[in-house]
């Protein structure tokens, strides 16, 4: 069942993800060579908790910690940890979520770390281009498989492929509600988006053949092929003019400025 959120609703929300925000601008100061993934998570942990949020990655299904930390071939789902050590020419996504007096916020961001290959920027613009086409389209009336459309195409574009197992979902009070968004698919099928619908989209790009596997730690996810992966997200509302993003950090804002509605 699809929850249709009231303008209050959609107000906390906005709250939640001007939070969420606020972290990822800080992490990004800290994502650099020598840092560890578990000292980020230390770190937006802390700061959530700072600015009255619960990070709600934290005990999902006993994930250990408060932010996804994947790195390179890791698409999604990376453990924090104190032994992996971020080095020159990583790309790392932080996927990450919080709740703000009731309500979720939820996004994810590929770094890079340091200086990185030109085939890795390539990827990390293929994957941030796949969600801003996706909310290009995103309007009252239009059918949830032509944002998947979107993100598929693109990718495919750029000779990417998209992860099949995975993709987005409706969010609110819960942070994986009704509808699942694929990463790819024809335009004009699945429900049809409405004001007052709130959904996380984030494309999944793997550089190479788009297989996974498990990783034996029962969370993190691999590209088989062992070529670099990539994660971009962001929470939308629809809106009578289209969508809005509630996730709003520095990246976002970026982007925006170029986005035509």
């Amino acid at each position: 069942m699809i929850i249709i959120k009231s303008d209050f609703e959609i107000k906390k929300m906005q709250e939640a993800g001007a939070l969420l925000g606020e972290v990822f601008d800080l992490l990004a100061k800290d994502i650099k060579p020598g840092v560890t993934t578990a000292a980020l998570d230390k770190l937006a942990e802390k700061y959530l908790h700072q600015r009255g949020c619960v990070p709600s990655f934290k005990g999902y299904g006993d994930f250990p910690g408060s932010i996804c930390a994947s790195v390179n071939e890791c698409l999604i789902h990376g453990i924090p940890s104190k032994k992996k050590v971020l080095k020159e020419g990583d790309i790392i996504s932080i996927d990450m979520g919080n709740i703000y007096h009731g309500y979720q916020g939820d996004a994810a961001r590929t770094f890079a770390v340091g200086n990185i290959s030109p085939e890795a920027q390539r990827l990390i613009e293929c994957t941030e281009k796949c969600f801003y086409e996706a909310f290009k389209v995103a309007k009252p009336g239009v059918h949830l498989s032509d944002l998947s459309y979107q993100i598929s195409r693109v990718a495919a574009e750029y000779g990417y492929t998209t992860t099949k197992e995975y993709g987005g979902h409706g969010i609110g009070r819960e942070m994986h509600e009704d509808p699942f968004i694929y990463n790819y698919g024809t335009p004009g099928h699945g429900p049809l988006l409405r004001k007052g619908m709130c959904i996380a989209v984030e494309p999944m790009i793997h550089q190479g053949a788009e297989d996974i596997t498990q990783l034996d730690d029962g969370w993190g996810v691999v590209s088989s092929d062992g070529k670099l992966t990539c994660h971009y997200e962001n929470t939308i509302y629809i809106d009578d003019e289209g969508a809005k993003i509630t996730t709003i950090d520095k990246n976002v804002k970026g982007h925006i400025l170029n986005v035509e509605r």
